[in-house]
C-alpha cells in the first residue's frame, strides 16, 4: 500500500505545471480596430496591459501578449478616431483543469501564478468612440469574439 501512494506521489508531481509544459507564457492576439461604421481602420496605436505590466502593438497585427489570471486592457488611438477601449476577459484553459483532475494542487499554483493556466481571446476588433468587453467563452474558430458593453458583461 505505502509502495502505490509513493508512486502515486510521483506521478502526481511529475504531472504538476501541466499548462505551463502545454502553454507559453504568452499567447497571439489578433488585435483590429473599426470605425461605429464598420471600416477596418489599421494602424492605430494600442497600449496593452495586465498585471504582469504593458506593452503596445498596432491595429491590424497579431502581437503576444503575457497571460495572466488578470484580465487584459486594451486602448487604441488614431489622429482621425476617438479612443477604442477594451477588456478582454482571462479564463482558465484546459491545463489547469488537467493540472486539477492529474496533477493535484501543486501544479495548479505553479500555473495559476505563471499565467500558463489561462487565456485570453484571440481575435477582437475594438471599436472607436466605443468600451467593450471580450470574454473569450464567446470565442469561435475562424470568427473574432463580439464585443459587448460592460454592463452587458458575463460573470
Amino acid at each position: 500500500m505505502r509502495v502505490t501512494a509513493i508512486g502515486l506521489s510521483l506521478v502526481a508531481l511529475g504531472l504538476g505545471g501541466c499548462a505551463s509544459i502545454v502553454n507559453e507564457t504568452t499567447q497571439p492576439l489578433k488585435l483590429e480596430t473599426r470605425t461605429a461604421a464598420g471600416t477596418t481602420v489599421a494602424g492605430a496605436a494600442c497600449k496593452i496591459s495586465n498585471d504582469y505590466g504593458s506593452s503596445t502593438a498596432k491595429s491590424g497585427e497579431t502581437t503576444q501578449v503575457r497571460r495572466s489570471s488578470k484580465d487584459l486592457d486594451i486602448s487604441c488611438s488614431h489622429p482621425d478616431n476617438p479612443d477604442a477601449v477594451a477588456r478582454a476577459i482571462s479564463r482558465a484553459n484546459a491545463g489547469l483543469a488537467g493540472n486539477i483532475i492529474f496533477g493535484g494542487g501543486i501544479g495548479a499554483i505553479i500555473d495559476h501564478n505563471k499565467g500558463t493556466a489561462y487565456t485570453y481571446p484571440t481575435w477582437i476588433q475594438l471599436v472607436f468612440g466605443e468600451t467593450l468587453v471580450f470574454d473569450r467563452s464567446d470565442e469561435k474558430d475562424g470568427a473574432p469574439v463580439q464585443g459587448r458593453a460592460p454592463s452587458a458583461e458575463k460573470k
